[in-house]
């Protein structure tokens, strides 16, 4: 069957510009000799317009130029229908697309498009609210609102709020039910990932995989500063790993462990986001993967 393209294409999302990203798009694909056409994001993920357009073109492929939380709305909305979808990251983070080796440059991501494989792919839930790549409580949900504020986005002012926010991160408290265990403990974050990184190749969670049917949750606990920064540095830098655990001890400056399903009481509303946008800040969270629910065009 010969393949047929939707471009969803993000606007607003990091800093280049999209006009020439459709002009480069068009003749790529021209070239490419495959039938598509271009639609602009939408602000609130509703995308029910795009079922009747998939069925009656006879779409095969959804390709997103956007960043995490268009990634994320787009599959959730459609994932239902026989589609590939495709990645040309466009984001300040792209944490999905890095992880599954998706390269930043436009003309090496439409590459993978056109030559690359549909590999089954994991999400999750966070009670019932789709998320394909990372969710968390505390500090870097308290960066990703702020970096939502922000008139000018990329690295350096992702960098530069993560800095700001450290010096004046507090710990919150949760209580954590992993299947029989329950676990009170104070902590500056709790990140939930299917993914292995925040973005920008951050790893926060270095062992996770997209297709291992299990989540990778990482705690960073109440300790000094110092101690909090050293601890992070050195995971998300790789300069040690963490091994996984099959019981919480809540001693550690970091744990470390992977699961299919857990329940996070959030006791002090923490702040929240999923796939890098902040969400409003539920008081329970019950989480579960949901394995190989969407297929991703990768290398």
């Amino acid at each position: 069957m010969s393949r047929k393209i939707i471009y969803i294409i993000n606007p607003i999302s990091g800093t280049r510009v999209k006009a020439d990203l459709e002009k480069l798009i068009v003749q790529k694909t021209k070239e490419a000799g495959i039938s598509f056409e271009i639609f602009p994001s939408v602000a609130g993920g509703d995308y029910s317009f795009l079922p009747p357009v998939i069925k009656e073109k006879k779409i095969t492929d959804i390709i997103i130029a956007g960043g995490d939380g268009t990634v994320s709305q787009v599959i959730n909305g459609l994932m239902q229908h026989d589609v590939n979808f495709g990645i040309i990251p466009c984001g300040s983070g792209n944490g999905l697309a890095f992880a599954a080796k998706i390269p930043k440059q436009p003309v090496r991501a439409l590459d993978v498009i056109f030559k690359g494989k549909a590999v089954a792919t994991d999400g999750f839930y966070i009670n019932n609210q789709f998320a394909c790549m990372l969710a968390g409580l505390g500090l870097d949900a308290k960066v990703a609102y702020d970096f939502t504020l922000q008139s000018k986005r990329g690295l350096k002012t992702y960098i530069r709020l993560v800095i700001k926010n450290f010096f004046l991160a507090k710990t919150y408290p949760f209580t954590i039910e992993l299947g029989k265990q329950k676990t009170e403990l104070d902590a500056f974050f709790i990140s939930i990932a299917n993914s292995n990184q925040f973005g920008n190749n951050f790893k926060i969670a270095p062992k996770a995989s997209l297709h291992d049917g299990l989540l990778d949750i990482v705690i960073a606990t109440r300790q000094t500063k110092l101690s909090f920064f050293l601890h992070t540095f050195r995971q998300i830098t790789g300069l040690v790993g963490l091994q996984s655990e099959s019981v919480i001890s809540k001693n550690k400056s970091l744990i470390y462990f992977q699961t299919k399903d857990l329940t996070i009481f959030n006791r002090s509303s923490a702040p929240f986001h999923i796939d890098g946008e902040p969400a409003e800040t539920p008081g329970k969270l019950n989480i579960e993967i949901k394995e190989k629910c969407f297929r991703l065009i990768q290398p």
